[in-house]
């Protein structure tokens, strides 16, 4: 759903940006241009993740530690991607194997089928799981979060008077490789080719004939690429969901930037509702500035969930989108950080997730996407959300022999998570 698996403002701040080369992507934020700082890339060959070796530097996870019923499926569906045999081809991550991966994966289930209380789960994560840490942008684990999500709009699978920008399907001779990426386009002769950019690939109607669906806005049309997926309302109610493929190849490019840039609307007032509102009073504007992307993504139709870059579904609130060249596909993760709550407010938010997807501008350890649900409330909580905050991985120890978790003294939760 993603892999592009921020609100368009956020969320194309955090809209656009998602992308896992399977995604949605995918992930996605968008928007306030985020400083160098955060994108700062690590050393090559660096990986993103710390080993903390001092007790006193592993966080509290009690207040994670309830309402975890979504999280029992997220964990599974991280397991039927390490199932998968081409999951070994991403293993090891540094020392950490394939078989630790899944054993760890497979430990944490356990641990919430067994129902511990919030402290025993805690108890039990400390003595059982070896904790890592982002080491984020400045090497001291800063992490800058945004938000994404899966839009609902009006679509049709024919175009029409009203339905006529359409999403296309990925073109029978891109080429893609191992880990997703795009390798370009092949010739009749086995040469590669890049992809053209979205202005070309727009203007040449190369694309002709691998139309997949249409809606009635273009800058819709870009929306759903930016977040990597939509759900589609049919005219008879049916509702149509629709993935992220593959993409051409190009880096991302935020249009909220652009438009901040050239004086068109106040970085302040960034959204996803802003960008909306402004192209459809400027339709006249719409390839101007989206053709300042050059990265096109193209579609599938999927089944009723939205996917992330490792085809397997996307859960709210469970689902983070980071940098797959330095950070562990699928595993367990721990984010601490403030969220947009549906009341209005920023609260603490600390919670497990699976890293299960990725993101067109979600490229350095110093960012992560969090995946918020279907439909305008999550975009509307997408778009709200840049903030800073840490990021942990869980690994189970090499000799570690998951036990039953024994109880120990209540505590009282400090912070609001789930």
């Amino acid at each position: 759903m993603r892999n592009y698996h921020a609100f368009l403002a956020l969320s194309l701040i955090a809209l656009m940006i998602t992308g896992c080369p399977k995604k949605q992507t995918g992930t996605i934020s968008e928007g306030i241009p985020s400083t160098s700082e955060y994108d700062r890339q690590l050393p090559p060959g660096q990986l993103a993740l710390r080993k903390l070796t001092d007790p006193n530097d592993i966080p509290d996870f009690t207040v994670a530690c309830s309402n975890l019923a979504s999280l029992r499926q997220a964990v599974k569906n991280s397991l039927d991607y390490m199932n998968k045999p081409s999951s070994r081809h991403f293993f090891p991550y540094g020392e950490i194997s394939h078989d630790q991966a899944v054993a760890s994966l497979k430990a944490f289930a356990a641990l919430l089928d067994s129902n511990p209380s919030p402290q025993q789960m805690n108890a039990a994560i400390r003595q059982q799981f070896d904790v890592y840490t982002s080491v984020g942008w400045n090497n001291a684990g800063s992490v800058h979060y945004t938000g994404y999500y899966t839009p609902i709009f009006d679509g049709s699978m024919t175009r029409t008077d009203r339905f006529k920008y359409p999403l296309y399907k990925k073109p029978a001779s891109l080429e893609k490789g191992p880990d997703g990426q795009t390798l370009g386009m092949k010739g009749p002769d086995g040469s590669l080719t890049r992809c053209k950019s979205r202005r070309d690939l727009e203007q040449s109607g190369d694309l002709a004939g691998t139309e997949l669906a249409y809606l009635a806005d273009p800058f819709e049309a870009y929306v759903a690429q930016v977040q990597g997926s939509a759900r589609l309302r049919m005219s008879d109610g049916k509702m149509v969901t629709v993935g992220y493929t593959a993409d051409n190849g190009y880096e991302y490019n935020s249009v909220g930037k652009e438009l901040i840039k050239d004086g068109k609307i106040a970085k302040e007032s960034l959204s996803l509702r802003t960008l909306m509102d402004y192209f459809k009073a400027h339709p006249d504007e719409v390839n101007e500035y989206t053709w300042r992307n050059p990265r096109y993504v193209f579609f599938a139709v999927t089944d009723s969930a939205p996917h992330g870059c490792l085809n397997v579904p996307v859960t709210a609130y469970r689902t983070i989108a980071t940098d797959k060249s330095i950070f562990p596909r699928a595993s367990v993760a721990f984010i601490s950080t403030k969220l947009p709550y549906p009341t209005g407010d920023m609260r603490l938010y600390q919670g497990f997730a699976m890293d299960q997807d990725a993101g067109g501008a979600i490229r350095a350890a110093g960012r992560c996407d969090v995946y918020m649900g279907i439909g305008d409330q999550a975009g509307e909580l997408a778009g709200r959300t840049q903030q800073e905050g840490r990021l942990y991985y869980l690994f189970l120890k090499p000799n570690a022999v998951p036990a039953a978790v024994a109880p120990v003294p209540p505590a009282t939760p400090t912070a609001i998570g789930q």
